[in-house]
């Protein structure tokens, strides 16, 4: 009897792991709880903390790899190896303007953390996507290039928002201090 259960056992817990397919793979299109794994490592050149200057500001990436993270997008439950994005922007005098490295809660986290969608151009283009900050003000895509392995490129596309008193409190922060701009150049730290 031990052995039947045993067996049993092992047998469930085989059919209960989630199925594994390539980081690319589109989550609509695969069962739920499904894990959409680095099986490339096509993230792990991008890791690190890398450092800019733009428009008398000194930006901070902080690039980390999550394992695993799992998605609730409603109908759509996913596993799924990412890279989160924080930083921090200082201006001339070194105050910060912002810094997204201490936000927790999970709405904020994924309001202001930059998560990375997928690579593209053999895994030396990789495709983000930003929340934005306050009530969503600078949501959009950005796209980082790997120039060689102590620099990247960078590039901001936010979109539009109309901001009123009904979707913003009055007095709020809503600046996008992040470049807005196309082939800025980041140098590993």
């Amino acid at each position: 009897m031990n052995k039947l259960l045993l067996i049993f056992t092992f047998f469930y817990a085989l059919s209960c792991k989630a199925q594994e397919y390539p980081l690319k793979t589109d989550y609509t299109e695969v069962p739920n709880y499904s894990y959409l794994k680095d099986t490339n490592n096509e993230l792990d050149s991008f890791i690190g903390t890398w450092k800019a200057s733009y428009n008398n500001n000194t930006i901070t990436l902080y690039i980390t790899k999550q394992i695993h993270k799992l998605f609730d997008e409603n109908q759509y439950k996913y596993y799924k190896d990412i890279l989160s994005i924080k930083y921090v922007v200082k201006n001339s005098t070194g105050s910060i303007l912002q810094n997204t490295q201490s936000i927790t809660g999970q709405l904020n986290q994924l309001r202001h953390t930059i998560y990375s969608q997928w690579a593209e151009n053999n895994g030396n283009t990789m495709l983000f996507y930003y929340g934005g900050t306050n009530c969503s003000v600078g949501w959009g895509t950005i796209k980082v290039k790997k120039i060689n392995s102590t620099q990247i490129s960078w590039e901001y596309r936010p979109n539009d928002i109309i901001v009123d008193s009904s979707r913003c409190p009055k007095g709020t922060d809503i600046n996008i201090y992040l470049p807005e701009t196309k082939d800025l150049i980041f140098t590993k730290q």
